[in-house]
């Protein structure tokens, strides 16, 4: 089975859609959302690179942005489609990060590649998504990547929930440094933060932020779904303060780096 092969059958029995309405996954969702908001700009067109079912895309669109979408699983697509309203200027094709060639270069003002960089194995792979997101992105235009971090899901998944062996199997982790994944974990690219400065230096781009979009949430996802409407804000306002703190890199298990496209 092919690697895609592999990434659309996962999707095929993952509730994508609901996993960003969870109190846990709205962390991500909100953190991930202050910060497109904080570069837009009236009038900007809006590319979403691996859309998923759309979370992002429609309230996006639905705020007055003109939104295009791309996503590698038709069962995504289906229920992407469903959810467009009458009111939203927004498309949705199938295609891969890999290779944008329905686009024209320099054609958004924003480009949102929340997902792929978690499916692409090779360095060639993810260098070849950030190159075609930078493409069709307008000099000076913003781009978010997105990355699985290794460290949490160690931590997480490995320890926590008992498959470590699994993790260091599939991996092929070095046991002794634990600072080297050479292979994926199932479906899933591991990333530390050095491999995703690693990735940037490779592209003439002004480093804007690197943000923590989840942070502790994933660690404590039964606390947070318990917690009232009061403690949740106030959880919030503290991930928000910290969510920028190298510190708290490794403990995070999803990240976002955003960078400008030079003029």
């Amino acid at each position: 089975m092919s690697d895609i092969e592999k990434v659309k059958k996962y999707y095929k029995n993952y509730d994508e859609d609901g996993r960003l309405l969870s109190k846990y996954g709205l962390v991500e969702y909100l953190t991930t959302m202050r910060y497109i908001e904080k570069y837009l700009k009236k009038g900007d067109r809006i590319i979403e690179i691996g859309a998923g079912t759309g979370r992002y895309s429609h309230a996006l669109s639905r705020a007055g942005y003109v939104v295009d979408a791309v996503e590698l699983v038709e069962e995504n697509i289906n229920i992407f489609r469903s959810n467009i309203t009458p009111n939203e200027q927004i498309s949705i094709v199938q295609g891969n990060a890999l290779d944008l060639c329905d686009f024209a270069d320099e054609s958004y003002d924003i480009a949102l590649l929340l997902g792929p960089l978690y499916h692409l194995y090779s360095f060639e792979e993810q260098k070849k998504a950030i190159a075609e997101a930078l493409r069709v992105t307008k000099c000076g235009g913003v781009v978010f990547a997105a990355y699985v971090m290794a460290d949490a899901s160690v931590l997480t998944y490995g320890f926590k929930k008992n498959v470590i062996e699994e993790i260091v199997s599939d991996c092929e982790l070095d046991t002794d440094t634990f600072d080297e994944f050479t292979k994926p974990w199932g479906v899933f690219e591991l990333y530390r933060k050095e491999n995703i400065d690693k990735l940037r230096r490779e592209f003439d781009v002004e480093h804007l932020n690197f943000i923590i979009t989840d942070g502790y949430a994933n660690h404590m996802r039964e606390e947070i779904e318990k917690m009232d409407e009061r403690t949740f804000d106030l959880f919030i306002k503290y991930h928000f303060s910290i969510c920028e703190r190298e510190d708290m890199v490794g403990l995070s298990h999803h990240t976002l780096d955003v960078f400008r496209k030079r003029m």
